[in-house]
């Protein structure tokens, strides 16, 4: 599939690059041009004693803007709310809808709303991360397409949208991507996340067994996978 624009929706600065970014990269090579959502502000990122949310705001902002720099994203809308409190309310299904319909991207990609955990089950899914799926759902239908949502997003210019395509990025999909020839850009994109690596000491060769797992069942060397939907409007 080929997009003209395409909007990348996560709940974390670094969730993005763990996510999908060797998709993001492969589209912005074939000249999609890529939008960032990042819907917190990624306050609660430290463990260490004395770091507080002022001080790691700057931190993760910078880091993102640096990730999507290496990626080619074109700009990266950050929504602000508070990290580790998200919650699918009115305030959020705006913002999300402010920007789907300023941007008019012809697929959103975001994270699965239904991962409740890993497959193994060693790993459970932040709730953050479940919202913003949630969110992604919920802005394709009803508020970006419907005009008595937001009406005073009329009065900014915003006409509805309806978004054609949504792929949620999953374990395991119906849709295997092929990022050999990007795997490399997303460790580099990651491994700006600087702040967020040193609980992972071997970060990069956990990435890499990811992206081989994902593509072990289709032959690929390294891959993502998605739950796609293309959409079309009920008669």
């Amino acid at each position: 599939m080929r997009f003209e624009r395409a909007l990348a929706v996560f709940a974390h600065p670094d969730d993005g690059e763990f996510g999908f970014a060797g998709t993001v990269a492969k589209l912005v090579g074939e000249g999609t041009e890529m939008h960032y959502v990042c819907i917190t502000d990624g306050s609660a990122g430290s463990n260490e004693p004395g770091v507080t949310r002022e001080q790691l705001r700057p931190v993760r902002e910078r880091e993102q803007r640096a990730a999507a720099e290496v990626l080619g994203v074109a700009e990266v809308h950050f929504l602000g709310f508070v990290d580790g409190t998200l919650e699918l309310d009115m305030a959020l299904r705006k913002a999300m809808a402010r920007v789907v319909r300023a941007v008019r991207p012809d697929v959103i990609i975001g994270p699965d709303p239904e991962r409740m955990w890993n497959r193994d089950r060693t790993y459970i899914n932040h709730r953050d991360h479940r919202v913003a799926g949630e969110a992604v759902l919920t802005v394709v239908m009803p508020d970006a397409p419907s005009r008595p949502q937001f009406p005073e997003l009329l009065d900014e210019g915003l006409e509805p949208f309806e978004v054609s395509n949504i792929w949620l990025a999953a374990e395991e999909g119906d849709t295997v991507i092929d990022i050999s020839e990007t795997m490399d850009l997303k460790i580099r994109a990651l491994g700006c996340h600087e702040s967020q690596l040193g609980a992972f000491p071997e970060w990069e060769d956990m990435i890499r067994r990811f992206a081989k797992e994902r593509g072990a069942s289709a032959g690929i060397a390294y891959a993502e996978c998605f739950k796609t939907f293309a959409l079309r409007g009920e008669d």
